[in-house]
């Protein structure tokens, strides 16, 4: 069975494979401070008795890749950790290629594999949106290749920015409004982030889906992916896919291509 783990600013999604079969999936709260004997011990509660015979792992937490690193020295199979040098097959067309996320490799990686697909067998341009700590809204191209992309904050980290600067406003339940024109505080809230962020997120898509056509005169799909895309993704006119955990795909897709070398 493989593992995949995927490490976020404020999640961590832990995922097992039975070849291309998802057979559990795990997301916890991400502690920057872990030591590797506190992430061994979270990884051996959540698999129980489960047989790994594998390790494909990604972080974007700093702070957190020393204790990873240490764990993943010690496991007894194969393992790959995604960063900058390790080869993914997925070409970046960016200025800088080292400032790419790991995060976001590993999920265009599997948003072309599964999304990028015509029914002829033609490559198809995708969109990502994940809705994550942060709302990044990437651009992958019919080949595979990352074109680049957007990052804006994510909802939570909008909702803990108003709470904390503004003295009359205060966190509220993050749910989609009945309407758009909030009666009460909360409402207003309500409407702002989750219809916002909407509204922010199709904005961006029809300008980047206008630079993809215009690129390579296919339009593109558009998938939805994150921990809070379940929040937003209905208020969305844009998005037309939806994979929760792309990039533990990703994670699987990479790792296969590694050990295929």
């Amino acid at each position: 069975m493989l593992l995949t783990v995927d490490i976020g600013n404020s999640q961590t999604v832990l995922a097992t494979f039975d070849g291309e079969r998802r057979v559990g999936c795990w997301r916890v709260t991400t502690e920057p401070r872990a030591t590797a004997d506190e992430l061994r011990m979270l990884w051996r509660g959540l698999l129980c008795d489960t047989e790994i015979t594998g390790v494909a792992a990604c972080s974007t937490v700093p702070a957190l890749l020393p204790s990873l690193r240490q764990l993943l020295d010690a496991l007894e199979v194969p393992v790959v950790l995604i960063g900058p040098g390790v080869r993914t097959g997925v070409p970046l067309h960016v200025d800088n290629p080292r400032e790419v996320g790991s995060d976001r490799v590993v999920t265009a990686l599997a948003a072309h594999e599964l999304f990028g697909r015509w029914p002829d067998g033609r490559g198809r341009p995708v969109i990502v949106v994940d809705f994550g700590t942060s709302t990044n809204v990437d651009a992958i191209g019919p080949e595979g290749q990352f074109l680049g992309g957007a990052l804006a904050p994510g909802v939570e980290v909008s909702l803990d920015a108003l709470a904390t600067r503004a003295a009359q406003l205060r966190s509220v339940e993050l749910t989609v409004p009945p309407q758009a024109i909030g009666k009460n505080t909360v409402a207003a809230l309500q409407s702002g982030l989750v219809l916002g962020f909407a509204g922010l997120v199709d904005g961006l898509v029809a300008r980047i889906a206008a630079e993809i056509v215009a690129q390579f005169g296919s339009a593109p799909v558009v998938v939805a992916t994150g921990g809070l895309a379940p929040l937003v993704v209905d208020s969305c006119r844009s998005i037309g896919e939806r994979e929760p955990d792309l990039t533990v795909h990703g994670l699987r897709l990479a790792f296969q291509r590694h050990q295929a070398r």
